[in-house]
């Protein structure tokens, strides 16, 4: 009877001790940045005023401090309108192929975007998950 009463404590010891350990690394470890995945954007590459290809886009905004997801989740669809309009604009075409943008253009075009659209500083950076392009081919001779 003594040896299962000894068993019981150690294992309830034992549980207490691990769950003390991870509370502490909770309050230890920072709060994890927020983000938003924009999935399936379909950009043109256009040259010479002719589109040449299509490029598909997956986009992860890490939002600013102060930002919730929930409102930049409220905006998504002026983000892809914005972003869309933009590229038409002015296309984020790199000199030599078409099968993939230029994501630093895209980034700050999309970051003034987000600050004119939900707030200053509500989308602190733009990660360019993937760029799968409709034809894989790269430039063609005019």
């Amino acid at each position: 009877m003594h040896r299962r009463a000894l068993i019981q404590t150690g294992a309830v010891l034992t549980a207490a001790v691990a769950a003390g350990a991870a509370h502490a690394s909770e309050k230890a470890a920072p709060a994890a940045a927020a983000f938003v995945n924009m999935t399936g954007v379909g950009l043109p590459v256009i040259t010479e005023n002719r589109i040449r290809n299509y490029v598909f886009i997956v986009l992860k905004l890490h939002l600013g401090p102060g930002h919730t997801v929930e409102a930049v989740r409220a905006k998504e669809a002026y983000l892809r309108d914005a972003l869309v309009r933009a590229a038409h604009r002015t296309p984020f075409v790199l000199p030599d192929t078409w099968v993939a943008l230029d994501t630093a253009a895209l980034s700050a075009s999309l970051i003034r975007s987000a600050s004119t659209l939900i707030g200053r500083g509500a989308v602190a950076r733009v990660e360019v998950v993937s760029q799968t392009p409709r034809r894989r081919t790269g430039m063609q001779g005019a």
